[in-house]
């Protein structure tokens, strides 16, 4: 294993079965590099659940990339995108909506968890019930939505967002708080930056849907 990162960080990552313990020096992100080594899901979830206060995805090449849980303030922030969102799909009923926790395996074999995402119901229900159940559920959703917190560096997320793109997401956004920007990333690859916008449409992905920014701004 090999630790990369250009910060210094406090937090500590377990492997139980390995007795592998890392420790950073202050909550921040990580890559911790396996060299091709593959984990079945089994062993997946056992790693989740050593380490229940981080976030922890797994990367097309099967690296471990480690965040700190959320600050409070992301966490209200997320909360009321999660709840607009939700309203909206329970009144739309076209598809069904996710909270941070879901965590998706793309096609190219990453396992990510958007800070909310929504799939169109007949692509998620086309699953089995079984299939539902697993923990890294083989769908990349329909839409995404990543918002940057104080300890993510926007490379990463701009990285991330490329990436939902091209195994089959049709739109996101990557909402920075930091800065007052939008990033929208749609299916045909273009990228458009709002400045500070009061609301962002879910355009034809989301028929209806406008999220008011006035409470994460």
């Amino acid at each position: 294993m090999q630790v990369v990162s250009d910060r210094k960080a406090e937090q500590i990552f377990l492997m139980p079965k390995d007795d592998f313990r890392l420790v950073f020096p202050e909550p921040f992100f990580y890559v911790v590099k396996t060299f091709g080594r593959k984990f079945t899901d089994q062993e997946l979830n056992e790693i989740d659940a050593a380490n229940e206060d981080l976030r922890i995805e797994t990367n097309a090449d099967g690296d471990f990339e480690i965040m700190p849980p959320p600050f409070p303030e992301t966490s209200r922030q997320n909360a009321d995108i999660g709840l607009h969102l939700g309203k909206w799909a329970k009144k739309n009923e076209l598809g069904v909506c996710f909270e941070s926790s879901a965590k998706f395996t793309l096609p190219n074999g990453a396992k990510r968890m958007p800070d909310a995402s929504w799939i169109l119901k007949e692509r998620y229900y086309a699953f089995s019930e079984a299939e539902r159940a697993e923990s890294f559920t083989r769908i990349a959703p329909d839409f995404v939505i990543e918002l940057r917190s104080v300890s993510d560096r926007l490379p990463v997320l701009k990285r991330k967002m490329k990436e939902y793109i091209d195994n089959g997401v049709r739109l996101g956004w990557l909402i920075d708080p930091l800065e007052k920007r939008v990033h929208i990333y749609r299916s045909n690859g273009t990228v458009e930056v709002l400045e500070e916008p009061e609301k962002v449409s879910g355009e034809d992905v989301l028929p209806g849907f406008e999220l008011d920014l006035s409470e994460i701004f």
